[in-house]
């Protein structure tokens, strides 16, 4: 395990895992907004959690599999892309459908976070389409400012899509204890 919050483990991804990663990322409704298309194939899942990087704390992808506590059953991911200085990273985030509403991306990211910049971190980033606005407000309720929105400039699924860009600093106010009753049932997002 690499972290641990009230409800939910972080940690790395097993083989195990792929019928639920799989499950989870072929809902076309978690994938709208992703830069995978639905559906995923166990052994796409299985050949993903391959290539995942089993030490969080070097440069490029790293992504922790949210577990919950009370049944061990895995509900989503948490994605950090480290840069090379080590001092600043990327974040995404991925939660199964009939997970979402529940506060459980808001722990799960939060913890993330805390852990980061109790690590060195000293800036993550974040990208989301304008028109995910559960990503959006779960960013904005955790403190990251949104520094910039370029007008439709990705091209994904058949369609040209806003991207609005968020940052938050070690330094800046950080809002760990984030309220999650407001928490919207269609949040997806992870780049």
């Amino acid at each position: 395990m690499l972290l641990d919050t009230p409800r939910l483990r972080l940690r790395h991804f097993r083989p195990a895992d792929a019928p639920a990663l799989s499950a989870y990322r072929s809902d076309p409704e978690v994938a709208r907004y992703q830069g995978w298309s639905a559906p995923v194939s166990v052994d796409a899942a299985a050949a993903l959690i391959a290539k995942f990087s089993d030490d969080p704390t070097r440069p490029g992808w790293f992504q922790y599999a949210i577990e919950l506590k009370e049944d061990g059953c895995l509900i989503g991911d948490v994605g950090v892309n480290l840069n090379e200085n080590l001092m600043q990273a990327d974040l995404g985030f991925t939660l199964a459908r009939d997970r979402q509403g529940h506060g459980y991306a808001t722990e799960a990211v939060s913890a993330v976070l805390q852990d980061r910049f109790a690590g060195g971190l000293r800036r993550m980033s974040a990208e989301c389409d304008a028109r995910n606005l559960s990503s959006a407000h779960l960013l904005e309720r955790l403190g990251f400012q949104l520094e910039g929105r370029r007008p439709a400039f990705t091209w994904i699924k058949g369609e040209w899509t806003d991207d609005l860009l968020y940052g938050l600093l070690a330094d800046r106010p950080f809002n760990p204890d984030a309220p999650t009753a407001g928490f919207r049932a269609d949040f997806t997002d992870e780049r």
